[in-house]
């Protein structure tokens, strides 16, 4: 088993059995952060534990309590409009040195804390590429957590792609406009890159594998060049050329604002739902 250090985990309860608990799952163990062994989730839908035990090799049970007794990280994976009932349910079950994680989207700390009655709570905004391993995930914690809860939290977090930790859990909301959301954006528009592309004559598959390549290609090169976005962008851009006739048109379609609106809608819609 790979040595996690300051972040090993013994035993981890899973409160939902979902696609991003199944990512989870997966994750730490392709990575051998944990055995099979040592995996518990809970579900109320019999084909989500079948799938999971079966595919897996994990315990599962329709018993939340179940479930999290014993885990020394017990993931919240359950949609936000099922917490309450969750944490009815776990009130008063999870002991002190238990730390909880919480991948709901708009669920703030202070009502697990309350719903809990419990203080050693990370509360995480994830995106679904964590589930090929490519995720980037955003946590903020309370001054409950130590140093030992939050390594595991990077542990897992890190299992799943990269991660970010923010001192305030205010920028989490933020994080649900910006990588929570962000994959949608990414496929509206490589979806109308490819529907330009078949307008102009390519066809379908044609298009497909060239605007997902591109854009692969171009994000590694956002990544790891170090170079500026504006500059990567001017290298592709010669004078009077097609890149520079392509760029004004979308300026002036007002791309830049377009995209403001877009992140600045979901963070707001993230507040209100939090509210």
């Amino acid at each position: 088993m790979e040595d996690a250090g300051r972040g090993a985990i013994e035993r981890v309860g899973l409160i939902g059995a979902g696609a991003m608990a199944e990512a989870i799952v997966r994750a730490l163990l392709d990575r051998r952060v944990v055995a099979p062994g040592q995996v518990v989730a809970s579900d109320p839908l019999a084909e989500r534990r079948t799938w999971l035990s079966s595919q897996y090799a994990v315990t599962t049970t329709p018993e939340n309590r179940q479930c999290a007794a014993g885990a020394s990280v017990v993931v919240l994976a359950v949609k936000p409009q099922q917490m309450g009932e969750v944490l009815a349910d776990l009130r008063g079950r999870i002991d002190p040195d238990q730390l909880v994680v919480s991948i709901a989207a708009g669920v703030k700390i202070g009502a697990i804390v309350a719903g809990l009655e419990h203080e050693r709570v990370i509360r995480v905004m994830p995106n679904t590429p964590a589930q090929i391993g490519a995720g980037m995930s955003v946590w903020a914690a309370t001054d409950a957590a130590n140093e030992l809860d939050r390594a595991r939290a990077r542990t897992i977090l890190r299992s799943l792609g990269r991660e970010l930790f923010v001192e305030s859990e205010s920028y989490l909301d933020m994080a649900t406009a910006v990588n929570g959301s962000g994959p949608a954006y990414v496929f509206l528009f490589l979806e109308a890159m490819i529907d330009a592309a078949v307008h102009i004559g390519l066809s379908r598959p044609v298009a497909t594998e060239l605007v997902i390549q591109t854009a692969l290609g171009a994000t590694l090169m956002a990544r790891d060049s170090g170079q500026h976005l504006a500059e990567l962008r001017n290298r592709v851009t010669s004078p009077a050329g097609t890149t520079a006739e392509g760029l004004l048109a979308l300026e002036d379609g007002r791309l830049r604002a377009i995209v403001d609106r877009a992140i600045t809608a979901a963070y707001e819609r993230s507040k209100a739902l939090g509210a």
